[in-house]
């Protein structure tokens, strides 16, 4: 059997985190392939190493003394070292990052020294190989995965090494350079390793013990998810559900291969299971509830909409000219509604409306900024009758007054507009009415 496992910044962050992390590695034996995150946070007001290393390669762009950052840097990683009693040096490798910073060698290849560093330690921890991502994850002149090349590259190197550290978030650019994925691409690295070398299931390690049921921030302990479909995680990672990178998905999805979500602090925990599906019953009749706040609706309205054919076109056209992506888009008879982002949407505005009139000519526009999107989703929600009923019903009785509603033919996800003020109130009703109610 063969495991991948990935370990988040906080299950890194110090001495104590590694040692927990070590004894999870050390207990079984089939967790050959491990990815580490650069160190987190170790409390509250604490900087992660990662923002640390932006703003010292900032300084060194704009020609200002980075030394003393990079010293800190430096002994956040020798205070691991310390804890764990290793016999390891890392002057040369910061003798390199502080000539490369010089050199301006680019923020991406800043970044990636978090990883790089900790996977340095990890495999010296573990007495396994290291291998840097930079010599076989590669980018296409696109910036996407160059997926041939990396997957027979990795696949060929790890099919020889029986143990391995491989970094997280980063790989090789076309040019040559060293290129990161977006933040959290850690979680991308652990799938890409596990469609590399076939895994059994890729574990994800992280502080919380698997995906909940609500953000934990507005629902006080909500109940964790035993198993959750691929399709169903990435409605949730879209809406704002962050345990793992949304991207994380296909990789593994392609081979079948399962992820599991699991929790460094407290690894007796079963997790969640990530499967591409399943015939487990949920527990509710919905799995899971995320959301955004910060959204604008524009509302174009014109007589005869449905008979004029582009007509769709030419409204989104008018975004597309400028830059702007929409996140839903309901209609009426004789009215379309776009729901964009607000911050991206607010410096555009008057170009967007411009183009409105001259693409599509409406005979009206209304637009209402503060807007917030609640997705609803579950595979159980197919099967049971009634379902959008509790929602609203739950909603009303919290008085909490409903914009849009928008349901795929899929009946995976119930995507409800509201207003801003109102959003965490509507995801307590909503949990209620199926979680704490049903219980």
């Amino acid at each position: 059997m063969k495991k991948v496992v990935k370990f988040g910044g906080s299950s890194l962050a110090s001495a104590e985190q590694f040692k927990k992390v070590g004894n999870i590695i050390k207990s079984d034996p089939s967790r050959r392939y491990v990815i580490p995150s650069a160190p987190g946070k170790r409390s509250p007001k604490d900087v992660k190493v990662t923002d640390m290393l932006y703003k010292c390669y900032e300084e060194a762009v704009s020609g200002r003394d980075f030394k003393e950052l990079l010293e800190q840097i430096k002994e956040r990683y020798n205070e691991i070292i310390r804890g764990l009693a290793l016999d390891l040096s890392l002057d040369e490798e910061f003798k390199e990052i502080e000539l490369a910073f010089k050199n301006k060698e680019g923020s991406d290849y800043a970044a990636s020294r978090g990883e790089y560093l900790n996977g340095v330690i990890m495999a010296r921890y573990l007495g396994s190989e290291f291998v840097d991502p930079a010599k076989y994850i590669f980018f296409g002149k696109d910036g996407q995965l160059d997926q041939n090349k990396t997957y027979s590259a990795l696949g060929k190197k790890l099919a020889k090494t029986d143990t391995a550290v491989i970094p997280g978030f980063y790989g090789c650019g076309a040019d040559g350079h060293v290129k990161t994925f977006s933040r959290g691409g850690s979680d991308i690295t652990g799938s890409i390793v596990a469609k590399a070398v076939i895994a059994d299931v890729y574990e994800n390690w992280t502080d919380v013990s698997g995906v909940l049921v609500a953000d934990p921030r507005i629902i006080e302990n909500p109940k964790p998810i035993d198993t959750i479909t691929y399709k169903e995680l990435r409605e949730l990672s879209y809406m704002g559900a962050t345990v793992l990178h949304e991207d994380a998905i296909f990789p593994v999805r392609t081979e079948g291969i399962p992820i599991n979500i699991r929790n460094t602090n407290a690894p007796e925990d079963k997790g969640t299971f990530i499967v591409e599906s399943t015939c487990v019953k949920p527990e509710y009749t919905i799995t899971g509830i995320a959301g955004k706040k910060g959204f604008v609706s524009i509302t174009v309205e014109k007589d005869m909409m449905n008979s004029q054919v582009g007509f769709g076109r030419k409204v989104l056209e008018a975004f597309e000219e400028e830059g702007v992506s929409f996140e839903h888009m309901p209609s009426g008879i004789d009215t379309l509604t776009v729901f964009v982002h607000q911050d991206e949407f607010e410096a555009k505005e008057q170009s967007v409306l411009a183009n409105l009139h001259r693409t599509a000519k409406p005979d009206a526009i209304e637009m209402e900024s503060d807007l917030a999107l609640v997705a609803v989703v579950g595979r159980g929600m197919k099967a049971t009758r009634g379902t959008a009923g509790r929602i609203f019903s739950a909603l009303a009785h919290a008085n909490v007054n409903v914009k849009m509603i928008d349901q795929g033919s899929s009946e995976l996800n119930i995507i409800i507009g509201l207003q801003n003020k109102d959003f965490e109130t509507a995801i307590k009703a909503i949990y209620d009415i199926f979680v704490t109610i049903r219980l």
